[in-house]
């Protein structure tokens, strides 16, 4: 049997897709599905059982009072962090993309270092950075701000600044990236016809950056969503979840119920669960809120 053209190039296409699509198979989903029954079931290490309810894990979940917690610090991390470090990149991307700016390349290149620091290396930087007799007590009560030296990682507060400190640095370059991208798509001749009629540098920031770039931050917000409520690194090698679990992120206590404490994978795998059906949901939010396309 003969095969037309088109025939021919829909073939091809699925023959190189396969493998690809087998690998995300049985690498991701089978995992995941295996992980949802693992989560209706209880006991402790290898001896696990059916719950009674069938719901027992889900349930607990919302009297775990560090659960609780874990979720509100991983919430505050969200609601403070990802704006500010979205604005502060897209602010940047706008003066990067200058072209009468010098050493440009430069700038670029510094702000986008911190991405490519690993994540437990600079975690141990900011931990040292933030000691007692760290370089930051050393500036403040060298200068007078500070009489002694103030222990920033054993107090709430501090403990979860720092955690978000950590964070617009290691990150705002990353999605900094993704705007000047953007902004290199925008024809320029815009701008000069927005200068032409008059249009301030803060009207020509809100009138035509942020229209432009609305898809690109719509993704930019969705995959900093995502990764801040798995937020785990920076909770583990800051603070260690504390004090008093007073810092610890969702994805954090889960690794502590499942290889730090006495294993309960059946609670942990409902916790991950958990954490799917949230980002899923605060994606499609902002999809439906940020996405005007007809």
């Amino acid at each position: 049997m003969k095969l037309s053209l088109d025939k021919k190039h829909n073939l091809t296409g699925w023959i190189f897709l396969t493998p690809g699509a087998l690998l995300i198979l049985f690498m991701s989903f089978v995992p995941m599905i295996k992980a949802l029954i693992l989560s209706f079931k209880t006991g402790n290490g290898g001896a696990l059982t059916w719950s009674d309810p069938i719901f027992r894990n889900y349930s607990q979940m919302f009297k775990d009072t560090v659960f609780i917690q874990s979720i509100k610090n991983t919430f505050f991390y969200l609601i403070i962090q990802v704006p500010i470090m979205l604005i502060l990149a897209l602010i940047l991307a706008s003066i990067l993309n200058n072209r009468n700016l010098r050493f440009k390349g430069a700038f670029r290149t510094m702000i986008f270092l911190p991405c490519a620091t690993s994540l437990v290396a600079y975690a141990t930087v900011f931990r040292t950075l933030f000691a007692n007799n760290g370089l930051v007590n050393l500036v403040l009560t060298k200068i007078g701000i500070l009489s002694q030296p103030y222990s920033f990682l054993t107090h709430v507060w501090s403990a979860r600044i720092i955690i978000v400190l950590a964070l617009l640095w290691r990150w705002t370059g990353y999605n900094m990236v993704f705007y000047l991208s953007g902004l290199q798509n925008i024809e320029y001749s815009v701008y000069e016809a927005a200068k032409i009629d008059g249009a301030s540098p803060m009207q020509t920031f809100f009138k035509i950056t942020v229209p432009l770039l609305k898809p690109t931050i719509l993704l930019t917000a969705i995959m900093s969503t995502n990764g801040t409520l798995q937020l785990f690194d920076e909770s583990v090698n800051l603070t260690d979840g504390g004090p008093a679990n007073a810092s610890i992120t969702m994805s954090h206590y889960i690794y502590n119920l499942s290889f730090k404490y006495v294993p309960k994978f059946g609670y942990a795998a409902a916790m991950s669960f958990l954490i799917l059906i949230l980002v899923a949901i605060l994606a499609f939010v902002q999809m439906k809120v940020g996405d005007k396309r007809d």
